[in-house]
């Protein structure tokens, strides 16, 4: 009994706000037109019967909310004015009994469509999925039911039958004529004054007590000016008596299968999908934002199931969709009714009311009634159209404002269908106007993770001018790929290209999400293009399944001098390799070959150009004489061919000529490393190990695999001859940072811990110098790992 006793205001409140609900929209839910201008009263029952359908279910436990309150899904209304005029056309306006059953078998069906999708989206948990849909075209559909409910207002109190009303002069000036004029401005008025007052005080007992006093003091007046209730009524006033005196379970004598027209019920399908989108859309959005302001934890999935089965039997019950009501619940709740007692209390109450019949509404104001629907317009318009003007884009505002007038204008159908075409518009611009290039750079700044000796480095940072990149992002489509394409135009077009000539194009799909037709035909017309410049074009992280398919099915990887690697850092070592090779084969500088990485060993690409003079062919002629022939000319015989040095000098020298002034430093420096060959897939050390000295890479390649953190890429750094390995974490006696595999069977010039304390304790003088080397040439390593690594953010 205490229980029950908390729970009563609750119930009380949610009683007042069922009944207001149902007198206001269950008023409204068939045309104010034709056969359908007595079937008010009806509707009301009808009202009551889903809201306490959906009650029961929701307090049996179906809902996650103990004291979940719900009701007829108000939001539907236009749609049923738009099927009921529909099925009143077809049919006829003669034979009102096939028009009303006809009208009400669309209505079961609207809730058995609604229940039963509910119910598949919960079961198969996919309430998430509702949520991606932009929420500025269900703010439009919002603020269109809005504007409806504000003209219904005008009509109800007016007594202007729906097929009467248009957005004309002549309307107007029926609105504005006297005798009219102080039937709907009174309800209007209130419905503003009831705004003012919300604004300023937000106590969950205002809305009800104050359409609790319009009638008292309507009756007041009424009784102290002696004003006669049937004049009312034929005034306008009052709701008229015979509509009104009827039982509540009145609607199922129209029910009748041989009555039912199924070919104008089947025409209504459109809409009837129209009203399903719009349904859908709201309890996804109304469940999380229930949920936070009540500071609780519930299932959308389970309340979408939920909301099914309320639905299906409300369908099997004859009457209309429902819903779970934010407002009402939110107050139930503040008021006490926290438990699902409560919930069945109000259950019970809302029976009460069903069973008093409808003969009470002959009594109640008609501007109370107008002044709810407008109450309710009003919101719904200005959470369209002003709470949005700051919170979302030009785009997105002209969205919404036009979805409200072509709901207005022409209908719902065509204001959903006109919001989502309106949308996809502007979504289409907006994704025009990204870039879809997300950096551009020349191969000089965005060099491989390769470790090469320093003459090789410098010959290719300056021959990698011929090399752009481009990172790629987003989704490239018709409206994204134009820039792309003008872009490669401008890099082979005359003017940029005898400034600087290019020799691959990498693209760089990492970051791409997705490619359509359009998009991968202009690839193929950028491989032509590029083609006829003699420029390879180089296609990486299109590891994506999608993306791949999309540039395979136009034949885009198999046509000639296009190149495809997994990663950029593939592509990039790649097309280094082509430039060391073009020197290696077109020179006799080396007196022994020199490693290219074995994933890429193979690899050539005609560099002879069809102009002797070229500015490419040039540019790498220049650089390798430069830079690569420069470097050996350093250990010549006397007759000019090269000579090897001994070992370790030789592998020494290639690592530290750069910063070696004096070559005794090297000499002195050999005594102290030692030779150790290690078989291809041999583990060095591994990250985290302790350091055991530093290596030389004598012959061979070695690959280091960094690392840094959970859910980060991991990096990749390979080493080739005349490089360093370990040689930080050597000198500082620190763990390694790194695991650190032979990738090739490996020649390496170790210097270890203890010859390292051995230089220092003999030659201190020699080991400052030799830290010295080392911290020069790993600044210049580091310094392009980070290169790498910031140029592929």
């Amino acid at each position: 009994m205490t229980e029950v006793a908390r729970s009563l205001p609750a119930v009380v409140l949610g009683l007042l706000l069922n009944i207001l609900d149902g007198i206001s929209y269950g008023m409204i839910i068939f045309p104010a037109t034709g056969v359908f201008i007595d079937l008010g009263a009806m509707g009301v029952s009808m009202f009551f019967v889903s809201t306490i359908v959906s009650q029961l279910i929701y307090s049996a436990g179906a809902s996650g909310f103990p004291g979940a309150n719900g009701s007829m899904m108000i939001e539907v209304v236009p749609f049923f004015h738009i099927m009921a005029a529909r099925i009143a056309q077809d049919i006829g306006e003669t034979n009102k009994r096939e028009i009303v059953a006809t009208t009400l078998v669309a209505f079961v069906f609207s809730s058995l469509l609604t229940g039963l999708t509910f119910f598949l989206l919960g079961f198969f948990r996919l309430g998430s999925l509702i949520g991606f849909f932009p929420r500025h075209i269900l703010v439009g559909c919002i603020g269109g039911v809005g504007v409806f409910l504000i003209i219904t207002g005008l009509n109800v109190s007016t007594r202007l039958q729906d097929d009467e009303f248009s957005l004309s002069l002549d309307t107007l000036l029926f609105f504005l004529r006297g005798s009219n004029l102080v039937l709907w401005a009174p309800a209007f008025a209130l419905a503003a004054l009831l705004r003012v007052i919300t604004s300023r005080w937000h106590h969950q007992l205002i809305l009800p007590t104050y359409f609790l006093i319009i009638p008292a003091v309507f009756y007041i007046v009424v009784l102290s000016a002696g004003f006669d209730l049937d004049t009312l009524r034929r005034e306008r006033w009052l709701f008229e008596a015979a509509r009104s005196e009827e039982k509540w379970y009145r609607f199922y004598n129209y029910f009748g299968f041989t009555k039912t027209r199924w070919g104008p019920l089947w025409a209504t399908l459109p809409t009837q999908f129209a009203l399903l989108f719009f349904n859908v859309l709201h309890p996804p959005l109304n469940v999380p934002a229930l949920a936070v302001s009540l500071d609780t934890d519930v299932d959308t999935n389970k309340e979408l199931i939920a909301h099914g089965y309320s639905n299906i039997f409300a369908g099997l019950l004859g009457t209309v969709p429902n819903y779970l009501v934010y407002v009402n619940t939110l107050l139930f709740y503040r008021v006490g009714g926290t438990t699902r007692l409560s919930g069945f209390m109000l259950a019970l109450a809302t029976v009460a009311v069903l069973l008093a019949g409808t003969a009470p509404i002959a009594y109640i104001p008609i501007m109370v009634v107008s002044a709810l629907i407008f109450v309710l317009g009003i919101d719904l318009v200005k959470e369209a159209l002003w709470d949005t003007r700051h919170r979302v884009s030009k785009p997105e505002y002209i969205t919404i404002a036009s979805i409200m007038v072509a709901m207005t204008v022409w209908d719902f159908v065509i204001g959903v269908l006109f919001g989502i075409i309106v949308s996809c518009f502007f979504f289409v611009i907006q994704n025009s106007q990204r870039r879809s290039i997300r950096a551009m750079h020349t191969g000089e700044t965005t060099l491989s993770t390769v470790r090469r000796p320093s003459a090789h480095r410098a010959y290719l940072r300056e021959v990698s001018r011929q090399t752009t990149a481009l990172h790629l992002q987003g989704f490239l489509f018709f409206g994204t790929i134009t820039h792309v394409e003008e872009t490669i135009r401008t890099l082979v077009a005359e003017p940029a290209w005898v400034h600087a000539p290019i020799r691959f194009l990498v693209l760089d799909f990492s970051r791409v999400l997705g490619v359509d037709l359009s998009a991968a035909e202009a690839f193929v017309r950028v491989q032509r293009l590029l083609s006829g410049r003699r420029v390879a074009l180089v296609i990486c992280g299109a590891g994506d399944e999608k993306v791949l398919r999309a540039l395979d099915s136009v034949g885009l990887v198999e046509l000639p001098d296009v190149e495809l690697f997994m990663t950029f850092n593939d592509a990039m070592e790649w097309t280094e390799n082509v430039y060391l090779r073009a020197w290696f084969d077109s020179s006799s500088q080396e007196a022994k070959p020199v490693a290219l990485l074995g994933r890429h060993e193979n690899v050539y690409i005609d560099l002879q150009e069809s102009l002797p003079h070229s500015p490419r062919r040039a540019q790498l002629r220049d650089a390798g004489w430069r830079i690569m022939a420069s470097s050996k000319n350093k250990n010549k015989n006397k007759n000019g061919t090269p000579a090897v040095p001994p070992e370790p000098f030789n592998t020494l020298e290639q690592a530290f000529s750069p910063y070696a002034a004096d070559r005794a430093v090297l000499e002195q420096l050999a005594p102290y490393f030692e030779r150790m060959t290690v078989p291809k897939g041999h583990v060095l050390w591994g990250q985290g190990d302790a350091a055991d000295g530093l290596y030389v890479i004598g012959a061979g390649v070695l690959r280091a695999t960094y690392h840094f953190a959970a859910h980060t890429p991991v990096i990749e750094e390979s080493m080739v001859p005349g490089t360093l390995a370990g040689e930080l974490s050597g000198l500082a006696g620190l763990a390694r940072n790194a695991t650190v595999v032979a990738e090739r069977p490996a020649v390496l010039w170790r210097l270890g811990a203890d010859a390292l304390r051995r230089l220092e304790a003999e030659r201190p003088e020699l080991a400052r110098t030799f830290t010295a080397l080392v911290l020069k040439a790993a600044k210049l390593d580091f310094d392009i790992l980070l290169s790498a690594l910031a140029t592929r953010q």
